[in-house]
Parts: structure tokens; C-alpha cells; sequence
């Protein structure tokens, strides 16, 4: 009877369902007596393409460490959900003319069928559907919180519009004036939209992130992209005029090098300062300037280019003219949408006077070169600068900003890059808002009890010819309402955007099926904080900062205890696969691959083609479908593939041979309980307790601290390297005590639980072996009997002792002089003095 993963893995999938063996209990008498840990994934959206085999990395170690903490007596809630909303599904509908609810329930259920022949050890009960209505019933209501605390507006605001779409994007689905995922182009227009005041808890969500354990890396991204900084309001009046503009800037200590002013194409005062003869030209620069994005406009590498509009400010402290130039480097959407220039110490602002012939005044010293050549930005000293001359740049920066305030002229500020959150789009398949734009123009929210607002059934998901989101084309029995209170207005037709579903599905896994409540106090009492959260790095920052906002939202209304919501975060690395290119840069599939002498070739042309490390794509015909693998390996292999490949954090390439390495490791396994020939349990166990197998002993111990401590940290692979040790070595004896293979099958269970399971109940045992208890290991059976001291004389390493651990000093000592080698490089000398540290090292003084 060989090992036969087909078999055995759908029986134990089967059994664990029936037994409900993974169900997180939110019985009253468990909360007040068990300890919980709660382990949460990254849930995935659920695209047509299905899993690759990149994806279930990280779910395979949430799945290891849900199952160990279970055997180590903890209440584990481990649960799966689906990201349904959003515009790929929509963008699915239009091309195959089916409702985006089918095209995510086909998904949902493909992607379900991939991830149970894994063998994951989640609560299936606490599944969430983001597009459900009795999941999104809550979104909206959560939607009414942030509005009930004046957090959510409607502003006139640029905005990311695709044409071809006719929706809003956000920034980080824009690249180059162009939407990555369609490769459509993508213009800027002012559009009222709705927002999130996330700016106003921007100072919390950087104190915040000391009491949270996650990698620096994403902490520092978080603070990048909120982006404190400490300067100063200084105000600006236009010549001429009772007109004036506010600069922010970080050096108010460098004001007296100001030489020009620039406001972005979009500040309200561009058009009220723009004399006539310089009125065609600007119009024309600020149309310019909406169709490119903020990326494009802040490119470093980009060539400056501006308008002067004709008019001139006045300097604050010297009250000269300087001109007020109209440039796409600056943006309405950070600080003011004005800046003073300082052409002699910042880049940007020389490159741009450079070109223009704009002056350029030194007023920090200490630059390498002549400030007509290069910008210094480095510190010096003040000069040029009045009252500031001679202090360091710190002491000027408050000297100027003390002047700047008693002289009414400017006040001290901090100013951060994070902007209000853009939060509406121009979708079908999206949650509706909860509101209502009565006939007096004023907007209200949708009394809870009407709650939810349900998408209505359209025809086609295009905005309407008239640019009206998807949701316009409604019936007017959906759009148009009548309130309890008798007063009338038409329905929200902009949808929210995906991030809303995932901003809180964490806290409906507390809760799931709870029809009065988002979620349950005691429940949220009990499970919150998540404890361990793993997913990849390209969240670090939005759907992290989202979740982080609304979680204080509901922090500061009462609706959670914890000001944070995931306590411990785990990124792990990407897997890539091997791509084969020929010299045309045309990929191939590896099924039409050869190799021939270490080189690869078309099986059909011969052409030569070359093999390159990538990211998992169809594009590049290099995805690795996880069913194939499970297909031919088993789940148990594809697991402990995943884990063994390298540290959980890395990056690495997806190889099939080391599949079969742990395969073969699987079936080692095997064969030390199972007779091959009868199918009965092998000769080598032994129901004898072993006192005669003292060395397997020993190692089963070992093994059992290596492999506890190593999931404890999530060093996944050395601890499949030590489980790897140990069935080597009891490959190698003739007996094995039965004992001994249970601790091991314990150790085992979380990582290959299929067969972890088959062999305990080969060993005949009743009970499935997850719900046991994880073995204890004997410290004293850990330790290594030999050790190595090392011998310096006056430091320098000159001899190495192999020694039993424990020896005490004088032993130690008595044993480095009695080595020749010590004695050949002492040459007859008497030592000064002798250190010994005990198991470590003898030190020889001379």
C-alpha cells in the first residue's frame, strides 16, 4: 500500500467538514475560560484566472501556525472571505454579457474549490461575500458612522477620470497619464465626489504605529505617505491688489532667498492675477496641465516648464516685487497649491530659475560649488538674510517664524502629504451609498431602519451618455424615494470604492451571521486584536492606512476596544517563476520547451530561447495552476513546498523538482509506519516504550523543541529541515517505539496534515490527531552531550576542545594545558592569567 495523497487527502477534507474539527466558538463559558488567537489572511478577490501557486504561500502559513496554536490549547479563529467588489468583475460583465453577481459567485466558488483541496483549517461557518447584501447592509452603516461624525463630505476636487470607463480612478491605479490595469488613457477633471476626512487622524496613524508589531520597512512607507512635516504659513499679498495667497513651506529660514512665487495651474487666484496679455497663454498652460496626472507633474526627471502670469507679490521681508510664475510642478492637492521659491537651495525651484532666468540669491552657506551652478541644500550658516545672519539653520527657522507671527505676516504649521480620502466612483458593481439628495439640493442619510440600499437590476453597467455613473440608468422606483419623515429626494448614484468592503471585514469574521449587528460587543471584546496578520507588501500602505482610519473611527464611537487592529503583521515574499523567451522576446509555454546539454529550446522549431525569473502572469505563459501540482503531488507536497522553499519573508523562484524533494520526504514518512507490500503498520514500530532507542529519544525531543520554536517565529523551513532530520534517522535504526512516532506525527500534523492524520489512524487511534494536544519536550534531552571550548592565548584562536558539556573550571583549565598545541605556542612561558568561561572558552594570558 503506497502512499496515495488522492486518496487519503479528500477523506481527511471530508472528516474535518463533518467534524466541524476548525469551528472558532463564541460560547460565552468558552470566551470567559479559553485563550484565543485570532490568525487572519490577506482575503483575496476572486479573479476569473483562479489561484497561481504564489498565492497559497500565505495561506499555508497562517494554516500551520492555526493548527498549532489549536494543539497548544488556544480558541483559534481562522477564517476566508472574498474581496467581491470592484471594477474587474464589471469589466468581466461587459465583455461576457452576464451580471457581475454571477461572474464573482463563479469565481468565488472556483477559487473555494483551489483552496479546500489545500487542507486549510479555516472556520468555513464565518465566510464573508463583500458584494453579499447582508455583508455590504453593514458597509453602508458603517458609512453612516464616519457621517454621523462629520468624517464624510461631497468636494469639488480633481480628480483621475478614465474616458473609456467613464469612472474615477485612484493614484495608485494610474501610471503615466494611463489606467495599468486596461492600458486606457486617463485625464484630470474637477468632479464633486465624496471623501473621507482621513487627514484629520493623520497624527494618530503615525503615534499609532509604536504599539503595533510590524516590519519597520512598513512603517516607515506609512509615515512616508502621510508625510509630517514642521514649517510655517507665510502670507504673500499680490501687487496691486487686496488679493493674497498663503505659502507652506518646511525653511522658513531661507524666505529672505525667495526670489519668485509659483501657484499650480489649478489655484483659485490664477485666473483673477493673469493680465490680459498673458491671459490666452496660461489658459491654454492650465488645460494643458489637467490632462496629466500628479505623478507625471512631480517627476523629478521631468523638464520644468510654467507661465508667467504677469503679476507680482510682494516679499514678506523686504517688500521688493517678485514675479508669480503659474507651474504643473506644483499641486493644489498638497499644502496651499503655492510655493515660494528658493531657487539657490532647492533643485526643483533651480532648475526652473535656470531656465527662466529667474535670480538666484544664496542665503545658506557651505555649498561646494557657486549657487549659479548648483543648488547647496545641505546646512551652513545664514547669510544674506538680515537678522538671521550667522545662526545655524534650526535657530533661524524659529527666529523667522517668532518675526513671521508677531508681525502677522505667517504663523508656525504642520502640514502632511496625506490628503482626504477620494471616495466614490463611477461604478455598477460597487455598495450604494446610503444617502439621499432631497429637492432643496441638501444631502441626508438613509435612516438605518431602510437600511440596506440594494443594487437595483440595470441593463447595461456604461455611465450613461450624459457621464452619469451606471446606477442612473436605475428604474425611478429605485432612484427616487420618499422618506419616513414625507420629504423626497433621489438616491446616491456613485458607488463606493472596493477598499470600503476590506476596510473592516476583519471585524464581521468576529460576528458573521449576527442580522442585528455589525458585530457582537462580547465578541469584539474577546477576539480583537487580530494577533498574527499575513499577506503581501503591496498593501503596506492603502488597504493597512484604510483599515488603521476606520478602526480609530470606530475606536472614537465605541464600536471597538483597541486603537489598533492588527497587533502583530507578517509580509511574506513573492514567488516567481522561470519564464522561456526567445531572442524576439515571444514567451513559450514549458510544456513546448526542451533542454538539451543545459540549454533550452522550442520542441517543435528548435529555436534557441532563454530563461528568465519573473512574476507569475498568463502574459508570460508562466503560471503554475496549484491544481496541477496537487494533481500529480498531493496538497501535503505543494504545503510543505511552499514552507521549504526558503524564509517566508524572501522572494524565490517556484521550482517542480523541489516538489519532489519533499515528496519523496512524504513518503519516507510513510514507509517508517506503513507496510508498503500488506498495508499494516511496518516491522520497525515497536509498542515497546524504547528505552534502548536513547539517541531517537534524544532527537524526538530536539525535534520537538526546534519545530515548536521555529512555527513560533514562522522559520516554517528549518523546522521542516529538523522534521526532515529526524525521519532520517529513524529511517536508519531497525525498531521504532510507537511513542516516538506519535510525538512525531504531532509535530508533523500542521504542516502535511493529510497523512499526518492517515498514519495516526494506521496507529489506531480513534480521535483525528488535530484536536490532541502538541507534545512537551524534555530540556535536559536537548542537550548535546559534546560541545566545543575554544583555547586563545592573549586572544588569538590557537586550539578547539571537544569536551562533555558541564565541566567546571578547573577541569577546562587542566584540559587547555594539557594540549600540545597550547603548550607549543605557550614555549615555556608562565601565563599571567587564566579566564575561563565555562562551555565557551579558556583564555591564556601571557
Amino acid at each position: 500500500m503506497k502512499y496515495n495523497p488522492a486518496e487519503i487527502e479528500p477523506k481527511w477534507q471530508k472528516i474535518w467538514e463533518d467534524k466541524k474539527a476548525f469551528k472558532a466558538s463564541n460560547d460565552p463559558e468558552i470566551l470567559k475560560t479559553k485563550p484565543k488567537y485570532y490568525v487572519l489572511d490577506m482575503f483575496p478577490y476572486p479573479s476569473g484566472a483562479g489561484l497561481h501557486v504564489g498565492h497559497p504561500e500565505g495561506y499555508t502559513a497562517t494554516d500551520v501556525v492555526s493548527r498549532y496554536k489549536r494543539m497548544r490549547g488556544f480558541n483559534v479563529l481562522h477564517p476566508m472571505g472574498w474581496d467581491a467588489f470592484g471594477l474587474p468583475a464589471e469589466r468581466a460583465a461587459l465583455r461576457e454579457g452576464i451580471h457581475p453577481s454571477i461572474i464573482t459567485k463563479r469565481n468565488i466558488d472556483n477559487f473555494r474549490r483551489q483552496i479546500k483541496r489545500l487542507g486549510f483549517s479555516y472556520d468555513w461557518d464565518r465566510e464573508i461575500n463583500t458584494s453579499s447584501v447582508d455583508y455590504y447592509k453593514w458597509t453602508q452603516w458603517l458609512f453612516l458612522k464616519l457621517y454621523e461624525q462629520d468624517l464624510a463630505y461631497i468636494a469639488e476636487v480633481p480628480v483621475n477620470w478614465c474616458p473609456a470607463l467613464g469612472t474615477v480612478l485612484a493614484n495608485e491605479e494610474v501610471k503615466d497619464g494611463i489606467y495599468v490595469e486596461t492600458g486606457d488613457p486617463v485625464e484630470r477633471r474637477l468632479m464633486k465626489q465624496w471623501m473621507l476626512k482621513i487627514t484629520q487622524y493623520a497624527q494618530r496613524l503615525i503615534d499609532d504605529l509604536e504599539d503595533v508589531d510590524w516590519p519597520e520597512g512598513v512603517k516607515e512607507m506609512q509615515r512616508n505617505w502621510i508625510g509630517k512635516s514642521t514649517g510655517a504659513d507665510i502670507d504673500f499679498k499680490v501687487k496691486g491688489s487686496g488679493l493674497h495667497f498663503t505659502v507652506f513651506t518646511t525653511r522658513p529660514d531661507t524666505l529672505f532667498g525667495s526670489t519668485y512665487c509659483v501657484l499650480s495651474p489649478e489655484h483659485p487666484l490664477v485666473s483673477k492675477i493673469t493680465t490680459p496679455e498673458q491671459k490666452e497663454e496660461a489658459e491654454a498652460y492650465v488645460l494643458k496641465a489637467a490632462q496629466k496626472t500628479d505623478l507625471m507633474r512631480t517627476d523629478l526627471a521631468k523638464e520644468k516648464t510654467g507661465i508667467f502670469s504677469g503679476s507680482y507679490a510682494v516679499h514678506p521681508n523686504t517688500g521688493k516685487d517678485i514675479p508669480i510664475w503659474i507651474a504643473d510642478y506644483v499641486l493644489i492637492s498638497y499644502g496651499t497649491g503655492a510655493i515660494m521659491s528658493v531657487p539657490a537651495h532647492d533643485e526643483r525651484d533651480h532648475e526652473f530659475a535656470r531656465k527662466y532666468n529667474l535670480p538666484i540669491i544664496e542665503v545658506i552657506s557651505g555649498g561646494e560649488k557657486s549657487v549659479e551652478e548648483e543648488s547647496h541644500t545641505g546646512d551652513g550658516t545664514l547669510i544674506n538674510s538680515d537678522f538671521l545672519n550667522g545662526l545655524p539653520a534650526d535657530a533661524a527657522k524659529k527666529k523667522m517664524t517668532d518675526w513671521l507671527e508677531k508681525n502677522k505676516k505667517g504663523s508656525a504649521r504642520v502640514q502632511y502629504r496625506l490628503r482626504d480620502w477620494l471616495f466614490s466612483r463611477q461604478r455598477y458593481w460597487g455598495e450604494p451609498f446610503p444617502i439621499v439628495q432631497l429637492e432643496d439640493g441638501n444631502s441626508v442619510p438613509i435612516p438605518e431602519e431602510l437600511l440596506p440600499v440594494t443594487l437595483p437590476e440595470i441593463d447595461e453597467y456604461k455611465p450613461t451618455s450624459d457621464g452619469q455613473p451606471p446606477l442612473a440608468r436605475a428604474d425611478k422606483d429605485w432612484k427616487e424615494i420618499t422618506l419616513p419623515d414625507g420629504r423626497k429626494g433621489t438616491r446616491e448614484t456613485n458607488t463606493m470604492p472596493q477598499w470600503a468592503g476590506s476596510c473592516w471585514y476583519y471585524l464581521r469574521y468576529l460576528d458573521p451571521v449576527n442580522k442585528n449587528q455589525a458585530w457582537s460587543k462580547e465578541a469584539e471584546n474577546y477576539w480583537m486584536p487580530v494577533d498574527l496578520y499575513v499577506g503581501g507588501v503591496e498593501h503596506a500602505v492603502l488597504h493597512l492606512l484604510y483599515s488603521r482610519f476606520w478602526h480609530k473611527v470606530f475606536y472614537d464611537c465605541g464600536l471597538v476596544h483597541t486603537k489598533e487592529p492588527f497587533q502583530k503583521l507578517f509580509n511574506q515574499g513573492m514567488i516567481l517563476a522561470y519564464s522561456y523567451i526567445d531572442e524576439k522576446g515571444k514567451y513559450y509555454h514549458p510544456e513546448d520547451i526542451e533542454e538539451k546539454n543545459g540549454k533550452f529550446f522550442v520542441k517543435k522549431t528548435g529555436a534557441s530561447v532563454s530563461t528568465q525569473i519573473e512574476k507569475m502572469s498568463k502574459s508570460k505563459l508562466n503560471v503554475v495552476n496549484p491544481d496541477d501540482v496537487i494533481d500529480q503531488y498531493g496538497s501535503d507536497s505543494m504545503r510543505l513546498y511552499e514552507l521549504f522553499m526558503g524564509p517566508l519573508e524572501c522572494t524565490k523562484p517556484w521550482q517542480m523538482d523541489g516538489v519532489e524533494g519533499v515528496s519523496r520526504f512524504l513518503k519516507r514518512t510513510w514507509r517508517l509506519v506503513v507496510d508498503t507490500n500488506s498495508g499494516g503498520l511496518s516491522d520497525k514500530i515497536n509498542s515497546d516504550p524504547g528505552e534502548s532507542a536513547g539517541d531517537l529519544w534524544k532527537t524526538i525531543h530536539k525535534t520537538v523543541k526546534k519545530v515548536q520554536e521555529d512555527t513560533e517565529h514562522l522559520r516554517f523551513n528549518t523546522a521542516i529541515s529538523q522534521m526532515m532530520i529526524f525521519v532520517n534517522e529513524a529511517t536508519s535504526i531497525e525498531t521504532i517505539p510507537k511513542t516516538i512516532i506519535k510525538i512525531f506525527l504531532k509535530l508533523l500534523a500542521p504542516y502535511a496534515p493529510h497523512i499526518a492524520e492517515e498514519l495516526w489512524e494506521k496507529l489506531g487511534e480513534k480521535e483525528i490527531l488535530c484536536l490532541h494536544e502538541w507534545p512537551e519536550y524534555e530540556e535536559t534531552l536537548c542537550v548535546e552531550d559534546a560541545i566545543t571550548v575554544i583555547v586563545q592565548i592573549n586572544g588569538k584562536l590557537r586550539e578547539k576542545l571537544e569536551v562533555s558539556r558541564g565541566l567546571d573550571k578547573k577541569e577546562l583549565e587542566d584540559m587547555a594545558f594539557a594540549s600540545e598545541r597550547v603548550q607549543k605556542f605557550l614555549d615555556g612561558k608562565t601565563p599571567k592569567k587564566v579566564i575561563v568561561i565555562p562551555d565557551k572558552l579558556v583564555n591564556i594570558v601571557i
